[in-house]
Order: structure tokens, then sequence, then C-alpha cells
């Protein structure tokens, strides 16, 4: 799996960017809010997200991790896929849709085109536990996807505790305590469930 390409920003679109290293050009689908951060003729490093489907293969850039998480999230919703996302985070920026999420703003998040309704309802629902409304800007997120919260979310369901209040104190857990290990971070959890 690509984690992120390092180059030369060859061509820059508002969908697209295609970014040459050793020789190769690379063409990346990007948000608006990303173009806006990159310039032609310039080097840029870009994370990446792989699409890999049976007559497709498609890499999704993003200059910022957050935006990168937030696009992972949205496509973990039934309905919406790759494009859908990219277009919701060209639209908002990854804040404002985190805030839209928090608070339930189903207009917000409807006011994306191609976005009805009943996809911004299973956006909010769907997402609403794994997107932290206390974070600042800088970390939006719940540790979702963090190996650390992964791995000791599998290790606490599998001793017999439910899995939502196990995210819960994981979240605080990993947020407030200075924990490394998966073994400290269950240890610690299990004083406090």
């Amino acid at each position: 799996m690509l984690e992120y390409i390092s180059g030369t920003v060859k061509n820059l679109t508002p969908t697209y960017v295609v970014i040459e290293t050793n020789g190769l050009g690379y063409f990346v689908n990007i948000s608006l809010n990303t173009c806006e951060q990159l310039q032609v003729n310039s080097s840029a490093t870009i994370l990446l997200h792989e699409v890999i489907r049976e007559d497709t293969y498609d890499l999704y850039g993003f200059v910022e991790d957050d935006e990168r998480r937030m696009f992972r999230l949205l496509i973990s919703v039934s309905g919406v896929g790759a494009n859908t996302a990219r277009v919701i985070l060209s639209k908002l920026k990854t804040s404002e849709l985190a805030q839209a999420i928090v608070t339930g703003d189903v207009a917000l998040i409807q006011s994306v085109k191609g976005i009805g309704a009943k996809s911004a309802q299973r956006v909010i629902v769907d997402l609403k536990d794994k997107v932290s409304h206390d974070a600042s800007n800088s970390d939006l997120f719940v540790l979702q996807g963090n190996s650390l919260f992964d791995e000791a979310l599998s290790a606490l369901i599998m001793l017999g505790f439910a899995k939502n209040s196990v995210e819960k104190q994981l979240q605080k857990i990993i947020k407030e305590e200075a924990v490394s290990t998966v073994e400290g971070v269950v240890k610690i959890a299990l004083k406090r469930l």
C-alpha cells in the first residue's frame, strides 16, 4: 500500500494533480482544499489513499493527514464512494465537516452537490462517535485507525467488555495518558471499566 509520494507538481487542476518523481508522473485525485495548498513546479509531499477495484486503480491525495482521515471515515459510510467523499471535502473544510457531524447539521452536509437528506443523515449517524467534538483542529479525530487503539479495543472486547463503553474509555485514555504500549492502555482501561 502506498503511503505518500514526494515530487514536483507538474500539472494542477481543482480535481487532480500530476506529481513527477524519478521520471514517472503520478495522476492523483485531489479535493479543492488540497489544490489550494499546491503550486505548479514546486516540490510537494502528497499523502495517498489507494482505491483498487477490478476495473480501476485510483490514487487520492491529501496535503494534510486530517483530511485523509476524514476521507477514509467518509468512504466507510454505506453509499459514500471515493468521488463523493472528495466532493464533500472540496465543499467543506475538514473542521467544518467534523463540526457538522458532531452537531448533527444535516442541512450543511446536504448542501454538497449530490448529497441528499438520507445520505447526510447516514454520514452523521455513522461518524458521530468517530469524530471528536471537543478536539482541536489539529486533533479532530478520536484515534480510530490508530493501531494502539485498535489492538487495545480488540483485546478488551475479547475479554468480554462492551464495545461502546470500551471505545469511550480508550479515547479518554489515549488522549489523557502518556501510554505508548497496548499493555499499558489495557491495564488502565481495566481499572476504569
